[in-house]
């Protein structure tokens, strides 16, 4: 018998598994079976490409009392990845928080299910040294803070079981559970396969000025940029960063559709926001990608951010020319009736509605503080040398 193996576990009642298909997650579900609970799996859609009946067959299979198919792609990118690209959020200056986005739309979903099913407790796959067991819990306790979660990577029953892929791979083969992998390749081939679906101002239409092709509608519009942007490289990163738990880690993202929106917000933002509310602006996104990157999607401090960044986009609105090529993005032209672009004003052609003479008062106030502080400096020195 596998060690921690109980034919006569007492019930502990229902645990919805957040469940993806794969070798852990169908390993943790038999385990939690093991284990004495009645496990309903489920499966959240947020436009990856994968073949969900086959997974729910696997589910039941393993013994699943139920099973949920969830489409949550909509809700994802319109409701986490919009804000995302209102804040222009970037954790530590590279990473577009793909993944950090998905995990709080999913969780709720997830305790969604456990309130419907009655269940008291929920379960997920993620690892004991990573950012999405962190992410998970954060969104489960903020939504239901009765519920109990299920964490196996971090229980010394299941981890000692399971010091490495090898004993979970002798575990599924003991327990007859497919998997399409093998312990000299355990993780799937390919680190570029396409991305899965990763954020007032939002996308309203994409036109492909090539072929006359146009999306309007947010899923339509994103998964169609995806394609586009990722034929040619764009989005692809391979960076270090620095986990919430306290690790470096080495994190390889592909990012198409979220790359070229990035840069096509920045750019109208850049051309109809006051430049002071964008400095101010600025601040907010860096703690909002923290907070996201951390697991704090659903807490009152980023739902607060939500609601000052949304409320700055309100002048954002415009068109913005790019072109992709070989991994970059160009912009190359924009247009905004909410422009604060003036060219007769910035013009060294034409004057405006501008004194250059003025200038000069701007000039002496400005350089007031530097020559008091350098006067000061003086006489230090002076006085030092003494």
């Amino acid at each position: 018998m596998w060690e921690g193996e109980s034919t006569m576990a007492q019930s502990k009642g229902t645990v919805v598994l957040a469940y993806s298909g794969g070798l852990d997650t169908s390993c943790i579900l038999v385990w939690l079976k093991e284990q004495g609970y009645d496990v309903v799996a489920y499966l959240a859609n947020i436009g990856q490409k994968e073949d969900f009946e086959a997974a729910r067959k696997k589910a039941l299979a393993l013994g699943a009392k139920k099973v949920y198919i969830e489409d949550v792609s909509r809700e994802f990118v319109e409701q986490f990845i919009w804000p995302a690209v209102q804040a222009n959020a970037l954790y530590e200056d590279r990473y577009l928080l793909g993944t950090a986005l998905a995990r709080p739309c999913i969780a709720r979903r997830l305790v969604e299910i456990a309130q419907r099913e009655g269940a008291q407790h929920v379960a997920h796959g993620a690892t004991g040294k990573g950012n999405d067991q962190v992410r998970f819990e954060l969104s489960c306790y903020a939504l239901c803070p009765k519920i109990k979660v299920v964490a196996p990577w971090r229980l010394p029953e299941f981890y000692q079981c399971f010091p490495g892929r090898r004993e979970l791979m002798d575990y599924a083969k003991k327990h007859g559970i497919p998997v399409p992998v093998t312990p000299k390749t355990p993780w799937r081939p390919g680190v570029w396969s396409p991305s899965p679906l990763q954020p007032t101002c939002v996308p309203v239409k994409v036109t492909n000025t090539g072929d006359g092709a146009t999306r309007s509608s947010a899923l339509e519009l994103f998964v169609y940029l995806n394609d586009i942007a990722g034929k040619h490289g764009v989005g692809r990163i391979d960076i270090v960063e620095n986990r919430f738990v306290g690790m470096k880690s080495r994190g390889i993202y592909e990012t198409p559709a979220g790359t070229i929106l990035y840069h096509a917000h920045l750019d109208i933002e850049a051309f109809t926001m006051d430049r002071e509310v964008r400095k101010i602006k600025q601040g907010l996104s860096l703690k909002f990608s923290e907070l996201v990157y951390n697991g704090f999607w659903h807490s009152p401090e980023c739902e607060f951010l939500r609601e000052c960044i949304g409320h700055s986009q309100e002048p954002v609105e415009g068109t913005v020319r790019l072109s992709v090529f070989k991994g970059h993005v160009y912009i190359l032209g924009r247009e905004s009736p909410r422009s604060l672009y003036n060219e007769e004003l910035v013009s060294m052609n034409v004057q405006g509605d501008y004194e250059p003479a003025d200038a000069t008062g701007f000039i002496n106030i400005n350089s007031l503080r530097l020559k008091e502080y350098h006067r000061l400096q003086s006489k230090v020195t002076v006085k030092q040398d003494e």
